[in-house]
């Protein structure tokens, strides 16, 4: 359904990017922001199922400044080592750039949400609360390093979802989180982290899932139109 492109941060730098387009005219336009595993096949079907919705949606290669197109399909330990490094070098400076990137091409669609999982979670909040990003709405996926965004107050309606078995993420840190930030929506699920993400078995909960994507999409229509 949708198509690799490329995009054009404002200083320069050219990333890779997924996008789809709905059938007919777009009710708005979202943002999805990747897991640690780069565009692979998780997050395209994310925003295949956003474009299904009438969204035009896009996610950027959030690595690409990194290691330029790296992303994978394969969830098994030796992965996670090679994150480590890609990690140790990631700026959420730049990267904020390169968000800000997806939303001018998301923009075609109208007003923009964000969303994002697990990584892109936590890139959601941040980019929520940076001035000037062009966006209307955010929610965000289990945003892992809760209190290294705590203090950022977000510019826009937002709302979060987390799980509450999540053994990176500790209740006390969401439960923080609502005491900081009482107009956000910050929602808990019986579920583990990554419970959304339906190609990792171990972690998938549907219900959950369900029941969290019904709510961002509500909320976006809500917000975006």
């Amino acid at each position: 359904m949708g198509e690799r492109i490329t995009l054009t941060a404002s200083d320069g730098f050219t990333l890779n990017a997924y996008r789809a387009m709905p059938e007919g005219k777009p009710r708005a336009g979202v943002v999805v922001i990747q897991e640690v595993w780069g565009l692979n096949k998780f997050i395209r079907d994310v925003v295949d199922r956003y474009a299904r919705h009438g969204f035009l949606a896009v996610a950027p290669a959030m690595f690409d400044r990194v290691e330029f197109g790296y992303e994978s399909d394969d969830y098994g330990p030796e992965q996670f080592v090679i994150i480590g490094e890609l990690m140790k070098k990631f700026d959420h400076k730049t990267a904020l750039l390169d968000v800000a990137a997806a939303i001018g091409a998301a923009a075609a669609g109208g007003k923009v949400g964000i969303t994002g999982y697990c990584f892109g979670g936590a890139v959601t909040w941040r980019a929520a609360a940076h001035e000037g990003m062009g966006l209307s709405a955010a929610s965000g996926y289990y945003g892992g390093g809760v209190p290294n965004y705590i203090d950022l107050m977000p510019r826009i309606p937002i709302q979060m979802h987390y799980g509450d078995q999540d053994t990176g993420i500790p209740l006390e840190q969401i439960e923080a989180l609502k005491a900081r930030h009482p107009e956000a929506d910050i929602y808990t699920y019986p579920a583990a982290h990554g419970f959304c993400n339906n190609q990792r078995a171990s972690n998938f909960n549907e219900a959950a899932c369900t029941r969290a994507s019904a709510r961002t999409l509500d909320f976006f229509r809500q917000h975006l139109g």
